[in-house]
């Protein structure tokens, strides 16, 4: 860690900080500017995300899409299983490796995509910040996930 910057008076140990409790309390304040906007629609943050994914690539097995948004088994299996009774997804075994659970999103996710189509816009109208800083933020946090995906392995 370079300390050229830090001060003799610079506590570690200050809750002001923590990266982490940054990281933190932005997560959780923007999940909740998320939900007015996925109520009405019936979605819960991470089952959007989950869409968000499926957009992009469709019928991919559990352990691809968890591994994609960083989600255990735990807690994708429960939400595949609610959005399934939404009408979002289907979730088919494989027929080579019965262990192997495919999600694909039907008609109705499919269509989904439309319903949530100005949600992003809706979120900067929030002003959370400027779309000059969010660019090299989102970088920033792009590089640090990659970075512990690696510490995983």
């Amino acid at each position: 860690m370079d300390t050229t910057n830090i001060t003799e008076d610079f506590n570690p140990l200050a809750l002001d900080n923590q990266l982490c409790f940054a990281l933190y309390v932005c997560s959780k304040e923007i999940i909740r500017k998320y939900n007015p906007l996925l109520e009405p629609l019936g979605l819960t943050y991470t089952a959007y995300i989950t869409l968000l994914c499926l957009w992009e690539k469709d019928n991919v097995p559990v352990k691809e899409l968890g591994n994609r948004l960083f989600l255990d088994s735990g807690t994708l299996t429960p939400l595949l299983k609610k959005m399934e009774s939404q009408g979002l997804v289907t979730r088919t075994r494989s027929g080579k490796d019965e262990r192997t659970v495919f999600i694909k999103l039907t008609d109705e996710g499919k269509a989904m995509k439309s319903k949530c189509a100005n949600i992003p816009q809706q979120m900067m109208c929030q002003n959370i910040l400027d779309m000059n800083k969010a660019a090299p933020l989102l970088q920033t946090l792009h590089q640090i996930m990659e970075n512990m995906s690696e510490e995983e392995k």
